[in-house]
């Protein structure tokens, strides 16, 4: 789809101009500085018009690879793994197009007679998924044929059915499932939402343990790392050499899909447009909704955000050989995600919503904050970061001081033993061998609905490069303000107070930008 650029990059030229910030489960209607350029996501691209044809011709017709069909033989042994709730972010309307696949798939494999089948949520050193999450994935038919014998999350501490398969040529231990080393074709179906997915990050990630993913998820190597643009990416090059030793012992037959930025439901469709599109209803809708919000408890709000369902639609499936597919996977993801932008900014705006990856019905905490903000919303660019070396970032959300109670119990402890005291990179990586192999943290991710101990630490470690590259980082209108001091920010009451507090690092004159998303999109920069 061609997009023309000056449709979605504008700039403020009154100083009565209104733009909403998402911020947490409510929204903030706020002025910004005349000369601001507003960067706003790209249309939402049309669907595939006939989704069944379009799987059928996927996996018939792969990239680098044997038809399916061919592939399958009576009497084999079959293992089918799939992204987990991180993705896509709300959930999708149903049906998810992972449900689509998988029940393709199926057929084929009941097809040519294949019976032993086992399906594995990806979920690596993610919470496990509850039943109704997997059912919302797979589909109601899936579920309850094979629910939960053959149908379960992975398991990353469950060590008579992990598979230690060596060391890379740079040290790294490989170390992954061992149905699904064990079995005769392994087939990933993956959701890519961003160009940091799929490719050569599903099975290491996926369906690896602590020993595999430490190599990958580090200050070190994060440091050395964009998570959107791959070609710059230190901890893909970790993810490669690790999936192809995987791919020495396994032979796997990857489904790639991509959707469209179709974020928000009829109800809030407000948000899918810019302020200058909104027509009377919307405006209507947008403000009764942010002055009802202001007044509703914060688990209502919560529980109403997490309700959402978002009407994505599949762009594009593609199937076969990982690198050829994920190929085409990144082209079609550009169609829809990424803007062309000349040149960075001094202060990056963006309104902070209640939703990351790993908070699907729970709690943005307030390390996953600093991964969501400094770690994810800054890395949404290719080439170079939208805002400068040394510049600031400025983001709006009503910072708050607590934890989901079964999810992020790992989390609590780590801010609250560890944070509180240090913010030393060099004093927390002491501490994560300590998260990732406790006990009472390793029943908790088994057989409760905890992350892992390790994901504590991994999940501040996101925010890393930022940390480092940025003057400041300031958040406008915090609940809590003693949360953010823990967290390394500045607070600011007002975004007008925040930009005044960023000109004593950029200068009395700078550039900003608003970063106005959701839906999720990359900046190109020049």
């Amino acid at each position: 789809m061609c997009v023309e650029v000056d449709k979605l990059i504008r700039h403020v030229e009154d100083e009565s101009e209104r733009y909403y910030f998402h911020y947490g489960e409510g929204f903030l209607w706020e002025k910004l500085p005349v000369g601001t350029r507003v960067i706003y996501p790209p249309p939402t691209l049309p669907p595939i018009k006939d989704v069944d044809e379009a799987i059928e011709h996927a996996l018939e017709h792969p990239y680098g690879s044997e038809p399916l069909s061919a592939l399958l033989r009576r009497g084999m042994k079959v293992t089918i793994a799939f992204d987990d709730i991180s993705l896509s972010l709300p959930p999708m309307q149903p049906p998810d197009v992972r449900q689509l696949v998988l029940e393709k798939v199926l057929n084929k494999l009941y097809e040519k007679g294949v019976e032993d089948i086992h399906i594995i949520g990806a979920i690596g050193l993610h919470r496990r998924m509850t039943p109704s999450e997997i059912k919302h994935i797979v589909g109601k038919r899936v579920f309850e044929a094979f629910y939960p014998e053959r149908l379960y999350n992975h398991d990353a501490e469950d060590k008579e059915n992990i598979v230690w398969l060596g060391k890379t040529e740079m040290g790294e231990d490989v170390e992954v499932n061992r149905r699904a080393v064990e079995c005769d074709l392994l087939i990933y179906v993956n959701l890519n939402l961003t160009p940091m997915d799929g490719g050569h990050k599903s099975i290491p990630t996926g369906l690896g343990t602590y020993r595999s993913i430490r190599h990958h998820h580090n200050p070190d190597v994060l440091l050395k790392t964009s998570l959107m643009d791959t070609r710059q990416s230190e901890m893909h090059r970790s993810l490669e050499r690790i999936d192809k030793l995987i791919h020495e012992h396994v032979r796997v037959f990857h489904i790639e899909t991509t959707i469209n930025n179709a974020t928000f439901p009829w109800y809030l469709l407000y948000l899918q447009k810019a302020e200058h599109e909104h027509t009377v209803w919307d405006r209507l809708n947008f403000h009764i909704s942010r002055n009802a919000l202001k007044v509703m408890p914060i688990s209502l709000r919560r529980a109403i955000f997490h309700a959402t369902r978002a009407p994505y639609k599949m762009t594009s499936i593609q199937a076969g050989d990982v690198e050829e597919v994920h190929k085409h996977t990144i082209e079609n993801l550009r169609k829809q995600q990424v803007v062309p932008v000349d040149g960075q900014c001094d202060i990056l705006l963006a309104g902070m919503p209640y939703l990351g990856p790993y908070n699907v019905n729970s709690i943005l905490n307030p390390i996953l904050v600093n991964a969501l903000g400094p770690g994810y919303i800054f890395h949404l660019f290719l080439n170079k970061p939208l805002v400068r070396e040394g510049g600031v970032l400025i983001f709006t959300y009503p910072l708050h001081e607590d934890f989901h109670p079964v999810h992020q119990v790992p989390h609590k402890d780590f801010y609250e033993l560890v944070l509180k005291r240090t913010r030393d990179m060099k004093e927390i990586v002491a501490h994560e061998e300590e998260f990732a192999t406790n006990p009472k943290y390793i029943e908790l991710y088994r057989h409760s609905y905890s992350f892992h101990g390790a994901h504590a630490p991994f999940d501040w470690y996101w925010g890393y490069r930022a940390q480092c590259y940025l003057s400041k980082i300031i958040v406008v209108k915090p609940k809590v303000k003693h949360v953010a001091h823990v967290l390394g920010y500045e607070t600011a009451d007002s975004l007008s107070e925040a930009i005044e507090m960023a000109k004593d690092v950029v200068g009395s004159n700078p550039s900003i930008t608003y970063f106005h998303m959701p839906p999720i999109f990359l900046c190109e920069v020049k």
